[in-house]
């Protein structure tokens, strides 16, 4: 029962500070715009770059594609 003396006023302490720092976001205009920045991450106001007409062809040609079915490795297997 003797570090209730220490707990309560501790408690306290940490009430009133979480208080205050309420207090000063409510004041320093923390909780004006709820909305702007979930709105902003979603507008695209980046430009395209120049289209050349030719999408670049990622594929390598000289190897086959797998049979129907069989699924595709991400990477090679280790060679022994």
């Amino acid at each position: 029962m003797d570090v209730l003396i220490y707990l309560i006023p501790a408690a306290l302490f940490l009430g009133l500070l979480g208080l205050g720092a309420f207090f000063w976001a409510l004041k320093s205009g923390q909780f004006e715009d709820l909305d702007g920045a979930a709105e902003r991450i979603l507008m695209d106001d980046d430009d395209l770059p120049p289209s050349t007409g030719t999408a670049p062809d990622s594929r390598r040609k000289d190897t086959p594609d797998p049979p129907r079915g069989t699924p595709r490795r991400a990477f090679a297997p280790p060679c022994h």
